[in-house]
C-alpha cells in the first residue's frame, strides 16, 4: 500500500509540474471602444460576440443620436450588425445595445423592459453620462481606443 501511494504521488508531482503547451487564442476585436459626447470620453467595454465586433469593425463613426422616452439615446446606422436579441429584463445606466440589426443604442437610466436586444458593451464610468446626453438630440462619436 505505502508503495503504491509513494507511486501515486510521485505521479502526481510529475504531472503537475509538467509544462503547459496550451496556447490560448488572444481576442482578435477590439475589447474597448471610446464614445464622446462634446469634450467628455466614455470608455466602452464591449460584449464578447459578433454583434460589437462588426461594430468596432465600422469606427470611427460620427452620428446623431435622437432622445427617445427621457431614458436613451438611439441612432439608425448605414449598415446592418449581426444579431443575438434577447430580452435582458432590465436595461442599466450605461448599456449600449443594439435594437433590431441597425439601431444603436446607449441608455442613460435604469428601468425594466420587455424588449428584445442585442449586447454592444456597457460604459464603464456612468458619472456624467446623464449630463453629457442632456435632453435632446446629440452628435456622438465613437472610436477605437
Amino acid at each position: 500500500m505505502k508503495t503504491y501511494l509513494s507511486l501515486l504521488s510521485v505521479l502526481f508531482i510529475m504531472v503537475s509540474c509538467q509544462k503547459d503547451d496550451t496556447v490560448v487564442p488572444r481576442n482578435q476585436g477590439t475589447s474597448s471602444i471610446v464614445m464622446t459626447v462634446g469634450e467628455k470620453d466614455f470608455a466602452i467595454v464591449l460584449a464578447e460576440n459578433a454583434t460589437a465586433n462588426a461594430f468596432a469593425e465600422m469606427l470611427p463613426i460620427t452620428i446623431t443620436m435622437s432622445e427617445l422616452n427621457g431614458n436613451e439615446k438611439y441612432a439608425y446606422l448605414e449598415n446592418e450588425l449581426p444579431t443575438d436579441a434577447s430580452c435582458p429584463q432590465t436595461i442599466e445606466c450605461g448599456d449600449v445595445m443594439l435594437y433590431g440589426n441597425n439601431c444603436i443604442v446607449v441608455f442613460y437610466k435604469t428601468f425594466k423592459t420587455s424588449y428584445s436586444y442585442t449586447r454592444i458593451g456597457k460604459i464603464k464610468d456612468v458619472q456624467q453620462l446623464q449630463e453629457s446626453l442632456g435632453t435632446g438630440n446629440i452628435i456622438v462619436k465613437y472610436c477605437k481606443s
